[in-house]
């Protein structure tokens, strides 16, 4: 009976330890296709300034971080200027999937933005950072006061603005911050676009 008993607990010890065996798919672990997406948003559109990295599997020397230059191109080893500026991540990796099968057999090609420069807003007035900010996806009017760390003691929260420029045409549009921290008006609450100006008066 003893013997019995000593073969079910080393039985029970044993089983948890094969538990822990690692799993087939992070030793396989590799790109599903030749594109993958930025994890930052998969419909962002890349911008000049940003910064942007470039990973080839298995292919160091095609792999790079490099920023997009002002005229919304990159420069890449044997490749040479590629036009970045107005694509998703996903888009831009098509595109150098095929330009990297003169060299490699089957690249697989990740893009990632690693810096949103080119997606900027401007606080001016009584905020306690005024200036500009790099804007995450679907940041708000709220959110963007709230990275500026708040308006001052002497800001008139109640008057605040978002100048928007689209298509040659300036619009303000109004925002009551005291409103909005309640959670009243969020129709005011709007996600901002590259290029507004929020003035906290």
């Amino acid at each position: 009976m003893r013997n019995i008993i000593a073969i079910v607990c080393f039985t029970a010890v044993a089983l948890p330890a094969a538990s822990q065996a690692v799993p087939v798919d992070t030793l396989t672990r590799a790109p599903k296709s030749a594109s993958v997406s930025s994890q930052v948003d998969s419909s962002y559109t890349i911008g000049a300034e940003d910064v942007i990295n470039i990973a080839v599997w298995k292919e160091p020397d095609f792999s790079s971080t490099v920023p997009v230059r002002p005229d919304g191109k990159i420069s890449l080893a044997l490749i040479g200027d590629v036009q970045a500026a107005g694509k998703t991540p996903t888009e831009l990796a098509d595109d150098l999937t095929g330009l990297l099968k003169k060299y490699i057999s089957e690249p697989r090609v990740t893009v990632m933005v690693t810096t949103m420069n080119s997606r900027r807003a401007f606080l001016l007035g009584e905020v306690n950072r005024p200036g500009p900010i790099v804007m995450t996806p679907a940041m708000t009017v709220l959110q963007a006061i709230a990275a500026a760390g708040g308006p001052t003691a002497y800001a008139n929260s109640k008057k605040v603005y978002v100048l928007r420029t689209e298509n040659g045409h300036q619009t303000k549009l109004p925002f009551n911050y005291k409103e909005a921290i309640k959670g009243n008006s969020p129709e005011q609450n709007i996600v901002l676009k590259p290029g507004d100006t929020i003035v906290v008066p």
